[in-house]
């Protein structure tokens, strides 16, 4: 289902707001009536109308700085910001609302959802992965802070998923370089992968391919360079036998063994 983003959502409300004119709303939002606006924000919240009642606890936390109001008026200003999926902000006034009131009831449920934003605000595994690490450090944070919350599970299942998101982007970057012909980069990428998730799901054939890149980059390297490079390979070879007894990948990699011990032979 398609959501709208945080633009589209506040430029529909302003051009029903403009189209209602002076309605209740427009009353409220003029009144100086703090009070009845305080009121008025928590039923438009209640009700998930949370671009009514952005301005409304935008302007009551410059009004109630420093008093017992402020507390909820910043908790659910950061929450209308949630509420209309504008995630940024959202993660940013939980953590400031974590820090201004640490030991307030809400504080677990903010640095948790400061944390949820960054996970909903992670994209696709082909674009830029910063949200996605960011949601891990501020899961893994959460946990730290709040050991005995009953969040945890939640929080471990999360961060489970996000670091198979960067699991997935390692792999492919790699497969790219590899099917780019560009052997060097697939080695080092394929070797990372391995160093960084050394129980990924992908390590079997990621190790396969890095020997089949250093088998290539050893074959389509200068001759000075060769020898070094093959004996690097038949290093990979042994890794993955013996990581992988009766891999679908066996026959192939006994095949560049063979072809690299040819090889070195020729050069002695």
């Amino acid at each position: 289902m398609f959501k709208s983003t945080p633009f589209i959502v506040l430029l529909a409300a302003f051009l029903w707001l403009s189209w209602a004119g002076c309605s209740k709303y427009q009353k409220i939002l003029k009144s100086s009536d703090y009070i009845l606006k305080f009121k008025k924000a928590k039923e438009y919240l209640d009700k998930k109308d949370y671009v009514r009642a952005l301005p409304l606890y935008e302007e009551l936390m410059t009004v109630f700085r420093g008093t017992s109001r402020m507390e909820e008026c910043l908790f659910y200003f950061a929450y209308c910001n949630y509420g209309i999926e504008d995630y940024v902000l959202a993660s940013y006034h939980f953590k400031n609302f974590y820090k201004s009131f640490p030991k307030s009831e809400k504080a677990e449920e903010a640095m948790f959802l400061n944390a949820y934003c960054f996970y909903l605000d992670s994209p696709r595994f082909s674009l830029d992965q910063t949200s996605t690490i960011d949601a891990i450090n501020e899961f893994q944070l959460f946990v730290t802070m709040f050991p005995v919350s009953s969040r945890i599970g939640e929080c471990n299942e999360i961060i489970d998923k996000l670091r198979l998101k960067l699991q997935v982007k390692a792999f492919e970057t790699a497969k790219m370089y590899f099917h780019m012909e560009d052997y060097k980069a697939s080695v080092a990428s394929f070797k990372n992968l391995i160093k960084e998730f050394p129980e990924s799901k992908f390590r079997e054939e990621a190790q396969f391919l890095m020997l089949k890149s250093q088998y290539l980059l050893a074959k389509n390297s200068i001759e000075a360079k060769q020898a070094e490079r093959y004996e690097e390979a038949i290093k990979f070879y042994y890794t993955f036998v013996d990581a992988f007894t009766g891999s679908k990948w066996s026959k192939d990699a006994e095949t560049i063994f063979e072809n690299c011990r040819r090889n070195l032979k020729a050069k002695t």
